[in-house]
């Protein structure tokens, strides 16, 4: 990329594409009616005349880049579309937040039909954390960041650059204009004197006088990017498991799992999981009991799950268990979670008495006489159970949740919510026995000819306790990008650079200002300046063309 320059006749080097000498003033070709007419046009201040490199140069696939994300058009449109797609993400859970054990590619389609359906096989199920929505916001960063450069590089180097002197045709052609024949030197002490009090920095030169204030009030639209980009980068730090962790995890009385996203590190064991319900009739503090009478079916008051943490212990060997150490033990509470290492488990969810822990059994012979008992564990599945009598009690098949189907009975789930069992007791040394079948409640007899009876004594049920796992070190960026960004609010919105130009020529006084907005202020301000000068009337030259 060559650049070209443009020199001004006050000695200044300027850029090319530059309409304003970035140092008097002078208008450069660009920045004039057709027809020459420069005294008829008030200028084109935005940027101070200033060349961007967008406006510039476009010759290069750099130069198009550059020119395509520095388009204020282009931002808006890929904010537009981000916010799009992150609502249409949230019509149905996200795949981490789904609480089935069904896959992602069955439970959209069962849970939520063809919508469901079309909602996992376009992507959106796992939205936030694919490639081309992390593409769409490092895209709104990147045209952030050189919206910012093509526009706060021309203007900083603009306002550093300008001079005291300016070219006439500058002054004459400010928005806000007055002029008179002769300033006499007291009524020109007065003019600095009140610029001093309305906190103006006044710089002089040969008779030349520039008076400006609360440029720092420019920068804030850039400091509001600097704060919006602090928070697209929290935002993508949050994709990754170091900063931010939201997942969900389902762990059954007894059962000891590891945390998800904690890199297989910390493991939970619910040693307990006990709950509560509103009672309208014993509770006397109890606020709208008549809701609760008519409610279909108990509400739950409380949820707990009295849980161990665990953080593995040394290095672990691939296909060996980890060697767990105890780091804290506690309740797990409704809003109340339990704290470790920079991670927290809420409360989130439940399955109370939803599968079947142990199942106890006797055995009768005739006359109903006791042969013997024995329990179940649905965890352990045994293959065979040795009774006191010494009776075999073997396991032919387990289905721990049952359904028929045309080839028989099967299990579509691991998890005994509702098990099916086929027995055979045996004699010792016998190879075939009396067979029974185990259906929830019921126990049938497959055997034609069978002295024997088997029925059931206890059920023991177990809960399982939901808990959502969730880490968050990008919080603190998130406020920093949000204090910036008010900064830039605040800096940009209740301060104006004003800027008031003196210059005097052969025959007259020409006074210019300018400012970045609230003309109703500035001219406000200039009455007061100048009220009982040379300079009694000022000119809006903004209706001209």
């Amino acid at each position: 990329m060559s650049v070209n320059t443009i020199k001004c006749e006050c000695g200044h080097i300027n850029h090319e594409g530059t309409v304003l000498c970035e140092a008097c003033g002078k208008p450069i070709k660009g920045n004039q009616h057709l027809d020459g007419n420069d005294d008829q046009r008030v200028l084109e201040m935005r940027y101070d005349g200033s060349a961007r490199r967008s406006k510039t140069y476009k010759r290069t696939f750099i130069d198009k880049t550059w020119a395509f994300f520095s388009s204020v058009k282009v931002g808006v449109w890929l904010i537009v579309i981000t916010l799009i797609f992150s609502a249409l993400g949230t019509i149905y859970p996200q795949e981490p937040f789904k609480n089935s054990p069904l896959p992602a590619s069955q439970f959209y389609e069962t849970e939520y039909g063809l919508t469901g359906k079309i909602f996992y096989q376009l992507g959106f199920h796992n939205m936030y954390d694919s490639w081309w929505y992390i593409i769409l916001v490092a895209m709104i960063g990147i045209s952030l960041v050189i919206c910012s450069l093509d526009r706060y590089i021309p203007l900083r180097r603009a306002l550093k650059n300008q001079k005291i002197k300016r070219h006439p045709t500058f002054v004459k052609r400010q928005r806000v204009v007055s002029s008179t024949d002769k300033l006499s030197d007291e009524n020109y002490q007065t003019i600095k004197e009140r610029l001093k009090k309305k906190r103006y920095k006044i710089k002089e030169e040969d008779g030349h006088l520039f008076a400006e204030k609360n440029r720092f009030s420019r920068w804030g639209p850039y400091v509001n990017h600097i704060g919006l980009i602090v928070i697209l980068t929290a935002a993508i730090l949050r994709m990754f498991d170091v900063m931010h962790v939201d997942d969900y995890v389902w762990v059954r009385e007894g059962e000891t799992r590891v945390i998800p996203g904690t890199n297989q590190e910390y493991y939970i064991k619910n040693e307990n999981f006990s709950y509560d319900f509103f009672d309208a009739e014993e509770d006397e503090d109890i606020r709208f009991r008549e809701a609760l009478k008519n409610a279909n079916g108990p509400i739950p008051k409380d949820f707990q799950t009295d849980a161990i943490i665990y953080k593995v212990k040394g290095e672990t060997v691939i296909g060996e268990e980890p060697e767990l150490e105890e780091i804290k033990r506690g309740q797990i509470r409704v809003n109340h979670p339990i704290q470790f290492d920079g991670y927290s488990l809420y409360q989130a969810g439940n399955q109370m008495d939803s599968e079947y822990d142990q199942i106890s059994f006797k055995i009768n012979g005739e006359n109903d006489q006791e042969l013997g008992k024995f329990t179940f564990d649905t965890d352990e599945a045994p293959y065979q159970i040795e009774l006191d009598n010494g009776m075999i009690v073997r396991v032919d098949d387990y289905y721990p949740q049952l359904e028929f189907t045309d080839k028989g009975p099967s299990s579509f789930s691991k998890f005994p919510r509702n098990p099916g069992i086929i027995f055979s007791v045996l004699n010792e040394g016998e190879e075939e026995g009396d067979r029974f079948f185990y259906l929830g409640e019921d126990i049938i007899s497959l055997s034609d000819e069978s002295t024997l009876t088997m029925s059931v004594t206890d059920i023991e049920k177990r809960s399982a306790s939901g808990l959502t796992v969730k880490k968050d070190y990008s919080l603190p960026f998130f406020l920093i990008g949000a204090i910036i960004f008010m900064i830039g609010v605040v800096q940009g919105l209740y301060w104006y650079h004003r800027r008031i130009w003196i210059h005097p020529t052969e025959n007259e006084y020409l006074v210019g200002s300018h400012t970045n907005k609230n003309w109703f202020g500035m001219k406000k301000e200039l009455d007061e300046i100048f009220e009982g000068t040379e300079f009694n009337e000022f000119k809006d030259q903004s209706e001209l063309k």
